[in-house]
């Protein structure tokens, strides 16, 4: 390593955020980002650990050679980083935004609570290879011959695309939407990740010869069946959409919503979009000076809650199930893995009131059918209700985001589970199957890979579906490939 005291001598350094009370008044991104003189003084307290766990399975699902870019990014070798990190992903703009680092826990600064900025890093690189023209399309040299066709634009789909049109085959994208990008530009809101990343990627990859049609509801618009017959191989990344049931009374009163509807309809809206998408077709769901609750912890709870402050909500309350986790884990039986710790994100730091071990009993309303609050109660480590502990929140408007329980069941697995009797894991909804070597499904020529297949994950994990895809695809159609695993 270049600096192999930087550890010692540096200490660790993320960049600033705008002021929550400025940053709610727009839905753009609000990192400060840090020069690049900073950047490379983080680089530089990667240690030359005997065994890096930040890129390995555990740290990085894409397996980014962390110490070897931050090595390049010290020594002021910003080209040959930038080459190194898209060796292995192929959208680290994405993911140096949105993703909540593992490798940053797997790191053994970690023991210490000061890792790497890995996170930090990654990102001023993939920032650092638009100024530099990187990003200028890489079509293959020759031609294959071979058609592909993928069906969904998220970043599993996108990654696939890419991957299968360095490698010379004629690929077309289909998206049910009218631009692609899928998760990427109609869940994740611009405050975390503008959409400008996205139709740059679109851009270089319609310039290396994907094509990419949008407005196509595959399975609804287009039979499956047709694009089988019509390509060598058919590619399914249609994420993971149907929200996992609730079971909660009263979800019918107005005022009550699943949160993907609400998260799309504001990402048209600031994209200049209708905001009755093709799958999303609600009336506008606004939280201008009303009481909101979200149900549920995990990101899109998170998210719920940032748009709600941006649209004006007079307060938030986010209600978790689980039990408030500890401050600071215990490093020796957790390390280098995910650990459960008390987080706070950047949304939730907006002003939300956070309640712990709260459950949902029932959404309440008045005789017209509007909701006006919800009923929750305190809940034992097994989950059980404490009797006595029921208390009402006010709430105009309530979302739901306990996460997803497969694909949508209408258009591609519904016409092929009719005609093409796909298998589907039962275990899991609608998920289906496929191995990850070489994700193929049951019906001859398609594949699937992303949520589809695994379950709604991380986007650097659908990144990583899909290039693996890509690998088994090029070597199904062509018995051999160079494209990476």
């Amino acid at each position: 390593m270049g600096k192999v005291t930087g550890f010692l001598e540096i200490d660790r350094q993320v960049p600033k955020y705008q002021p929550a009370a400025d940053r709610i008044r727009h839905f753009r991104e609000f990192t400060l980002p840090m020069s690049d003189k900073e950047v490379e003084k983080q680089a530089a307290r990667c240690m030359d650990c005997g065994v890096p766990y930040c890129h390995g399975p555990t740290g990085c699902p894409v397996h980014n050679q962390i110490p070897d870019w931050n090595d390049l990014v010290y020594n002021g070798d910003w080209e040959g980083a930038i080459r190194n990190l898209h060796s292995t992903n192929n959208f680290p703009d994405w993911t140096g935004r949105i993703c909540p680092a593992p490798c940053e826990e797997a790191c053994t600064l970690n023991l210490e609570d000061i890792p790497v900025a890995i996170k930090t890093v990654e990102q001023a690189i993939a920032d650092r290879a638009y100024e530099t023209g990187f990003l200028a399309p890489q079509p293959a040299a020759q031609q294959t011959g071979r058609r592909v066709a993928v069906i969904g634009s998220g970043p599993a789909g996108m990654a696939a695309a890419q991957q299968l049109g360095r490698a010379g085959h004629e690929v077309h994208v289909y998206e049910r939407e009218s631009k692609p990008g899928g998760l990427m530009r109609y869940g994740i809101p611009d405050f975390k990740i503008e959409k400008q990343y996205v139709d740059a990627r679109v851009s270089q990859m319609e310039g290396e010869g994907v094509t990419f049609f949008c407005g196509v509801n595959v399975g609804i618009d287009k039979p499956v069946a047709d694009l089988i017959a019509e390509y060598d191989a058919v590619l399914y990344c249609g994420g993971s959409e149907t929200p996992r049931p609730a079971g909660i009374p009263g979800v019918d009163y107005a005022g009550v919503h699943d949160a993907m509807p609400y998260l799309v309809q504001q990402n048209r809206r600031v994209g200049g979009e209708d905001i009755r998408s093709v799958a999303w077709p609600s009336e506008p769901i606004l939280a201008g000076g009303k009481h909101v609750v979200v149900v549920g912890g995990g990101d899109t709870a998170s998210d719920c809650v940032g748009t709600a402050f941006r649209q004006g909500a007079v307060r938030v309350t986010q209600l978790d199930i689980r039990p408030r986790p500890p401050e600071k884990e215990d490093k020796l039986t957790v390390w280098p893995y995910w650990a459960t710790k008390m987080r706070v994100s950047t949304s939730q730091a907006e002003g939300a009131a956070r309640e712990f071990q709260a459950a949902t009993l029932e959404f309440v309303g008045d005789e017209d059918g509007v909701l006006t609050g919800v009923k929750c109660c305190e809940v034992d480590e097994q989950r059980k209700p404490v009797a006595g502990s029921e208390f009402i929140i006010r709430a105009d408007l309530a979302f739901i985001a306990i996460g997803f329980a497969g694909p949508r069941e209408d258009g591609v697995v519904g016409e092929l589970r009719g005609s093409l009797a796909l298998s589907v894991d039962s275990r899991r909804s609608t998920n289906v199957v496929a191995n990850d070597r070489t994700y193929a499904t049951s019906v001859p020529k398609l594949f699937a890979a992303g949520d589809v297949r695994r379950g709604q994950s991380l986007v650097v994990w659908a990144i990583r579906e899909g290039r693996q895809a890509a690998h088994a695809i090029d070597k199904h159609l062509m018995g051999e490939t160079l494209l990476p695993r």
